[in-house]
């Protein structure tokens, strides 16, 4: 009985190996990719001796997840440059912390693409692939990102939360679920950090922005990947 489980996995990790090179190869929206490559070349001064990804980031994780996480999209000299999600800036620092806590993940800290990090029961993608200026992507370029993420979805097929990182990541998982077919509550459902709707599960952006001021601590991310992993029916930890 189990060589078909192996087949299938294989399977499942190769569809979603392909995915990831067209993600990669992505070149539909001028504005984020004039701007993820100038950031590519000019680079930040600590990382001037880096080669930078600069190119659309894919999903990184387990094949076998149950929690699906949405992040807004990559940053401009952390994904962008590592070429893996949340990897190499302070808010994965802050993400990436709380997954090992929560036992969904290999180490606390994630800072290069190769550095040994797995993650169990989770996967990590963005509403949007490519970094964007500002840190402010247009609804557009959300839509046009989001056939990706319904792709991703179906092959992830033992998701059960998907975890929404911020209000934009809560609208784009919002217009994925409708994308597939799936009934939207009404009214629409708003974020807030701890909501609920349906598969989906609110929590406030681990930016910098949120985590210096204490508008979000380790308590309150620590609490909501608790509530995850219950919804998702992993094992406790």
């Amino acid at each position: 009985m189990s060589a078909p489980r192996r087949t299938t996995q294989s399977l499942r990790e190769s569809a979603l190996a392909t995915l990831a090179a067209e993600v990669s190869a992505c070149r539909r929206c001028p504005r984020l990719v004039e701007w993820r490559e100038r950031v590519a070349r000019e680079k930040r001064a600590a990382f001037a001796s880096e080669e930078y990804w600069g190119r659309p980031v894919p999903g990184f994780g387990d094949p076998r997840a149950r929690i699906a996480i949405v992040g807004l999209a990559p940053a401009a000299h952390g994904a962008n440059r590592t070429g893996r999600m949340f990897t190499g800036d302070r808010s994965g620092d802050f993400l990436y912390a709380a997954l090992w806590r929560a036992g969904l993940a290999a180490q606390p800290g994630s800072r290069r693409r190769d550095d040994g990090q797995r993650l169990d029961g989770v996967w990590i993608t963005a509403a949007v692939r490519c970094a964007p200026p500002a840190n402010r992507p247009t609804p557009e370029e959300r839509d046009r990102c989001l056939p990706f993420a319904v792709r991703e979805l179906e092959l992830l097929e033992d998701v059960r939360v998907i975890l929404c990182l911020g209000a934009f990541a809560w609208d784009a998982a919002l217009a994925l679920l409708a994308r597939r077919g799936d009934a939207i509550p009404r009214p629409r459902p708003r974020f807030a950090h701890g909501a609920e709707a349906g598969p989906l599960l609110g929590c406030y952006h681990p930016s910098q922005q949120n985590t210096f001021t204490g508008r979000l601590t380790e308590p309150m991310i620590d609490a909501v990947l608790a509530r995850a992993r219950e919804r998702a029916g992993l094992p406790g930890h």
